[in-house]
Order: C-alpha cells, then sequence, then structure tokens
C-alpha cells in the first residue's frame, strides 16, 4: 500500500508511541514499545529517565550486535475498516557523539512528548537508537492511507 508523504510526515511527528523490533546476539528476536522522534529519513529514540532494570538495555546491546531494526505503528479498533499499521525497516546504531543531533531529538521529544518536563530526556550518558529507514511497508483494511490519516488528525486536530 502506498502511503503520501505527508501522511508518513504527519504520522511520524505526532503519533505516541512505536514498537521496536531488534534481534538479540543470539538471533531471537526482542520487540518494545518505544517514544521517539523523526528528522529527516530517521527515527530516534533515547535512552531516557523512565525507570529501567538494568543500566545495559537490550535494545541497546541488540542494535550495537545486529545492526539492524525495525519499528512499528500501529492502531486496533473494534472497527476492523479503520485498522492500519506503518512498518519502518533499516540500518540502526547508537548515537553517543554528535551533541548537536543529540540536543536537536532532545528539543523534538519535548516538543512532542510534555512528560519530558517531569523525566530526564536522556539517562546518564546522552544516547539515542537510531533507525535509518531504507523499507516502509504499510497496511490498511481500506487499502488506502485514509484511516491513518484519520488517526492522526484524531490525535492532532489542525
Amino acid at each position: 500500500m502506498k502511503i503520501a508523504d505527508a501522511t508518513l510526515g504527519a504520522l511520524l511527528e505526532h503519533w505516541p508511541v512505536a514498537r521496536l523490533a531488534t534481534l538479540t546476539p543470539a538471533g531471537a528476536p526482542h520487540v518494545l514499545p518505544v517514544v521517539f522522534a523523526a528528522e529527516a529519513d530517521c527515527i530516534f529514540s533515547p535512552v531516557d529517565g523512565k525507570r529501567k532494570d538494568t543500566a545495559r538495555l537490550a535494545r541497546v546491546r541488540n542494535v550495537e550486535s545486529h545492526g539492524r531494526a525495525s519499528l512499528l505503528l500501529d492502531a486496533y479498533s473494534d472497527d476492523w475498516r479503520e485498522l492500519w499499521w506503518v512498518r519502518l525497516d533499516g540500518p540502526a546504531w547508537v548515537e553517543r557523539d554528535d551533541s548537536d543531533l543529540l540536543e536537536r531529538v532532545a528539543a523534538a521529544l519535548h516538543r512532542k512528548y510534555p512528560q519530558y518536563r517531569e523525566f530526564a530526556t536522556y539517562a546518564g550518558a546522552p544516547t539515542l537508537l537510531a533507525l535509518r529507514w531504507e523499507r516502509l511497508a504499510a497496511w490498511s483494511q481500506a487499502g488506502d492511507d485514509g484511516p491513518i490519516r484519520q488517526a492522526v488528525q484524531v490525535l492532532h486536530p489542525s
């Protein structure tokens, strides 16, 4: 299914949560919900100040090990005519050194998530997981990006 650039841009700017899929060093799938910000053709997800079970996160180890990831944005509805998903696949890396990028992404995260007024944008040394998508796959029950446009409009009326 084709998705209009404007629809994708609005989705990435306003959709609040996605699922990040990586592979463990042993090759097992690892999927978890993440917050994110988009810049150009990259998605960035911070290692932020929300409670963590460990300092050495599996998602960071997985990206360092395999260098690829997928990000899934989706919506469920009891009205199955409204179902949709968008998946972005591509190379991934851990960004710790580009202070300009870390600051730009932190600013974008603060605009998107007011919760960052209460939580640290970065836990410890600033760290981002980055994904540059090479492949975009999208699906909707409607067969077009109408349900995605509608979901974004409900979330963020213009």
